[in-house]
């Protein structure tokens, strides 16, 4: 993990929250993933962790397929898979990281920010980053779900 330049940074910051939460996850036997944790929340999202991993790895791919697209591709964002063992949400995230790095491969430091509207990337949920700072939330996506998990941890498996 010592890439060079922005860009180098920001992989090098995203793998290491990808390993933290593969840390936090790894520990967490298998047939625990599908128990409800949170009976009162309407997110679907956050039932289980089994949700919760799954809504990682998916959100994963959609901030780099959007950073891909915006150099020009269509690709879609892949279906939602629920997995039934931590091994493959291991795998899973190693996947989400290699192929955001991939992604990257296509991207300049000077590519980063961006102050012009029209060059940014709308997200799904409305608001217009630039690859940076879509980069930056997915960064801080992963780290509040390993928070989430860890919380989920500390207070229900153990």
């Amino acid at each position: 993990m010592n890439r060079q330049g922005a860009v180098g940074a920001l992989l090098d910051i995203y793998e290491q929250a990808i390993t933290d939460l593969q840390d936090i996850i790894k520990t967490i036997p298998d047939n625990v993933l599908t128990h409800i944790i949170d009976e009162k929340t309407t997110d679907e999202d956050c039932k289980s962790i089994q949700n919760i991993l799954s809504h990682v790895v998916s959100s994963g791919y959609s901030y780099a397929i959007s950073i891909h697209n915006l150099k020009g591709y269509n690709m879609q964002r892949p279906d939602k898979i629920f997995h039934v063992t931590i091994a493959e949400y291991l795998k899973d995230l190693m996947n989400v990281f290699i192929f955001t790095e991939n992604v990257f491969r296509e991207i300049k430091d000077n590519e980063l920010e961006q102050f012009d509207d029209s060059l940014k990337i709308k997200t799904g949920w409305g608001q217009l980053y630039d690859i940076e700072q879509l980069t930056e939330h997915a960064i801080v996506h992963i780290l509040r779900h390993k928070r989430q998990i860890e919380k989920i941890k500390s207070s229900q498996l153990n």
